[in-house]
């Protein structure tokens, strides 16, 4: 069990930091490659999509950690 859940964390932390990478400044990542018009002044349904993802991702390696804080213990 402890082998899945170091195998399932190494490839959440690779996606989540992939994802965090893709966030970028304002005029940068989504925002600066034209996804946004610039009469718009939220953000575009990608970038939340992205902020969406990230977020759910985040949590699910929050929780892999404490699985596997628990397991080698």
């Amino acid at each position: 069990m402890t082998a899945i859940l170091a195998v399932i964390q190494v490839l959440l932390s690779v996606t989540l930091i992939g994802l965090i990478l893709m966030h970028s400044g304002r005029d940068t990542g989504f925002a600066g490659m034209g996804f946004t018009p610039a009469s718009q002044g939220g953000t575009h349904i990608v970038e939340r999509n992205l902020t969406r993802l990230t977020c759910v991702i985040g949590v699910l390696f929050l929780a892999n950690t404490i699985g596997l804080f628990h397991l080698l213990q």
